[in-house]
C-alpha cells in the first residue's frame, strides 16, 4: 500500500464526536505529498481537564475555528478513493463515525488500517510496546510532538510506509 491518508484527531472531551483538530498527511506513491492541519470547534463545546492535560488544547483556541461539516468538506475531496491509516484506528475511526452522525452527514464507509495492529503482528515482543511514540521512533521518525494531530498522523504515515509499503 503506497498510498494513503494518515489520520488523527484530538478530542475537547470524552465524546468521539468532539474533535478539536485533525492531522492527515497524503502518501502518493509511497512519498509523503501532502499534510493538513486543522482546529475545529468541537461538539459539544467543552474541553476536559484531562484532554487538555494531554494536547494542550483549550476552548480559547477552537472558538473561532469552523465545525466538523466545514473542515471536512475540503478535507473529503482532497482524501477521496483513499484508505485511511491511523495508530489505534478504532478510535479515530470512531470519532470520524461520530463527528459525521452529529452533523447528520453521510458516512462513506472508509477502509481503516490500524499500525498498532499491525506492528504487533510485525515488530511482536521485540518491542517493549506498541505506543505511537516508541513504534514510531523503531520506525526512524522523531515523535517530538506527540498528540499534536498532525505530528501523529506524519508518525503514522512512516509507520505505515515502513509496515505496508
Amino acid at each position: 500500500m503506497n498510498c494513503f491518508a494518515a489520520i488523527d484527531f484530538e478530542t475537547a472531551n470524552y465524546y468521539p464526536s468532539s474533535v478539536c483538530s485533525v492531522g492527515i498527511v497524503i502518501v502518493r506513491n509511497g512519498e509523503i505529498t501532502e499534510k493538513i492541519y486543522r482546529l475545529i470547534r468541537p461538539e459539544p463545546e467543552w474541553y476536559s481537564y484531562w484532554n487538555t492535560r494531554t494536547h494542550g488544547l483549550t476552548a480559547e483556541d477552537t472558538k473561532n475555528a469552523p465545525v466538523f461539516s466545514e473542515v471536512w468538506a475540503e478535507i473529503a475531496p482532497r482524501i477521496a478513493g483513499l484508505p485511511l491509516v491511523a495508530h489505534n484506528s478504532p478510535f479515530d475511526e470512531g470519532c470520524l463515525r461520530a463527528a459525521h452522525r452529529v452533523y447528520q452527514m453521510d458516512y462513506p464507509d472508509y477502509e481503516f488500517h490500524c499500525t498498532c495492529r499491525a506492528s504487533r503482528k510485525r515488530f511482536g515482543k521485540s518491542l517493549p510496546n506498541h505506543q505511537l511514540h516508541t513504534v514510531s521512533a523503531h520506525c526512524g521518525f522523531d515523535l517530538t510532538q506527540h498528540h499534536h494531530a498532525l505530528a501523529d498522523a506524519e508518525a503514522c504515515a512512516v509507520i505505515a510506509l515502513r509496515i505496508f509499503g
